[in-house]
C-alpha cells in the first residue's frame, strides 16, 4: 500500500476557541490526535497521515454561525494582517499528497498566518 491522508484540522485545536467554539477546538484537538497515530501506525505500510490547521478563513462557515464579518474583524490580530483564502489551504493539502511531501508524515501544518 501507498498513500496520503490529509485531515483538515484548525489552530482552534491550539488556541482553544474560548469565548467562542470550544467545542469546536475540542473535535479539531481530536482530530490532531488521530492524525499523529495514525501517523505512525500507517507509515510502514507507505501511508502519509497529516492534517493541515487552517487558521482564519474567509469562507461562509462565520455567515453560517451569525457572524458574517467575524474574517473582517479578527483580520488585524492575525500577524499577516488579513484572513486566509481557501485556495490557500488547498494548495497546502495539495502539497501534502505530492511526492515533494514524500517523507513528510504526523505533520500538523499551520496554514494561518502567524497566529
Amino acid at each position: 500500500l501507498r498513500g496520503a491522508i490529509v485531515n483538515v484540522s484548525s489552530r482552534a485545536a491550539e488556541i482553544g476557541g474560548g469565548g467562542e467554539w470550544v467545542h469546536y477546538a475540542a473535535t479539531k484537538g481530536a482530530l490532531n490526535t488521530l492524525t499523529t497515530g495514525l501517523a505512525r501506525e500507517v507509515a510502514l505500510e507507505g501511508i502519509r497521515v497529516n492534517a493541515v490547521a487552517a487558521g482564519l478563513i474567509e469562507t461562509e462557515l462565520h455567515a453560517a454561525a451569525g457572524k458574517p464579518d467575524r474574517a473582517a474583524r479578527m483580520a488585524p490580530g492575525i500577524p499577516m494582517g488579513r484572513a486566509g483564502l481557501p485556495e490557500e489551504v488547498a494548495q497546502s493539502v495539495a502539497w501534502l499528497v505530492s511526492p515533494s511531501a514524500g517523507y513528510v508524515t504526523a505533520a500538523i501544518v499551520a496554514v494561518a498566518g502567524g497566529r
